[in-house]
């Protein structure tokens, strides 16, 4: 089956849309003395870190709480999959009272959102929960979540895949909608 690929964003636009959730972030989060930044695993880490560290950039005296949250087992379907593959937790605080943004890179149907704020209670009941998505897939969501911050709503059928491509040393990043023929 021939697949068709269309550029969401390429390399320049994909650095554009990053810097502007981080100044987004940077505006709603008053130097982050109560707020904590949080990836989800495993595909949500890439991007979390890359915020982190250009947020670290931008305002280099700002201490912010990082870390990375597995959803595998709360995940709702997981009993249904054959292979399990667990990444380790890297959260060394609690987020009691803190505000979290939870990081993800594609929002389809809302599914994984929910597993990780059932994993994010095990840290702690915290104040507020916000989400960053790079990527909103409208018109797919099953549970009622939105997101906080958009890089980019797309409209999209469930046989369309997006490929997020964000590794630091490839010259290929970029994301793409692919559909099947």
């Amino acid at each position: 089956m021939p697949t068709n690929n269309k550029l969401i964003f390429n390399k320049e636009l994909l650095a554009i849309t990053i810097d502007r959730l981080c100044y987004q972030l940077i505006e709603n989060h008053d130097l982050f003395a109560d707020t904590v930044i949080i990836g989800l695993q495993p595909r949500g880490i890439i991007l979390s870190k890359l915020i982190f560290e250009r947020i670290q950039h931008i305002q280099p005296n700002t201490q912010i709480k990082y870390g990375e949250l597995d959803v595998s087992f709360f995940r709702d379907d997981f009993r249904r999959r054959d292979l399990i593959v667990p990444s380790a937790n890297k959260m060394d605080f609690i987020v009691e009272g803190k505000r979290v943004v939870l990081i993800d890179d594609v929002l389809f149907t809302g599914r994984t959102i929910r597993a990780g704020m059932d994993a994010l209670l095990a840290f702690g009941r915290p104040e507020k929960v916000e989400l960053l998505v790079l990527i909103n897939r409208k018109f797919s969501r099953q549970l009622p979540i939105e997101p906080n911050y958009i890089g980019k709503s797309i409209d999209t059928i469930s046989s369309e895949k997006v490929k997020v491509n964000l590794n630091p040393e490839n010259e290929e990043n970029g994301v793409w909608l692919i559909s099947e023929e």
